[in-house]
């Protein structure tokens, strides 16, 4: 069996209550190490980190010393694994502002090419797991699905990340949270 380094990132921004996201993501984590993957789970919220102001500051300056540890997961990982609540169409800011952070450019600064940070990625694959109340084939149809389109499009796929593979679980305040 081929063993894969997974980096499941829980991204609900609340870390102090159970949420249906952290047991996805508990029941992901261990899945794959029954299964015999190497895994590495990063609980977002209960991060601190700023959130980045500018675009200098984006493309030069360094990754905040408590992302050093998510950063490095990442850029070592086979299989990322995305798990989000739904807010305001789109995922949370919290871990928007961390993806920010951690897959900065200037981590390809001591690549010849600018282009380089655009297979920063490149080899890994993901799943992305998106919870939220309203039925998931409304967000499908009706609203196209637009932040899902945002993170898998213009971060992932523009990182490098291929395949992606996405599951949208709808009408989540009527499950019940198994542990």
């Amino acid at each position: 069996m081929i063993t894969k380094t997974i980096v499941i990132l829980q991204g609900h921004p609340d870390h102090k209550e159970q949420h249906l996201c952290h047991t996805l993501a508990t029941h992901y984590r261990e899945a794959a190490e029954a299964t015999g993957h190497q895994e590495t789970c990063v609980d977002v919220g209960a991060l601190d980190f700023p959130l980045l102001t500018s675009k200098v500051e984006w493309e030069t300056g360094d990754t905040p010393a408590t992302l050093l540890a998510a950063q490095d997961a990442i850029l070592q990982a086979k299989h990322l694994v995305i798990i989000y609540p739904l807010w305001l169409g789109s995922m949370p800011a919290k871990l928007k502002g961390f993806l920010e952070q951690a897959l900065r450019p200037s981590l390809t600064a001591r690549a010849a090419s600018p282009t380089k940070w655009r297979s920063l990625l490149k080899g890994c694959s993901a799943r992305v797991i998106v919870t939220m109340g309203m039925p998931g084939i409304a967000y499908r149809v009706f609203y196209l699905s637009q932040g899902l389109k945002v993170l898998c499009r213009n971060i992932l796929a523009f990182s490098g990340v291929a395949p992606i593979r996405t599951t949208v679980v709808g009408m989540v305040e009527k499950k019940q949270i198994v542990t």
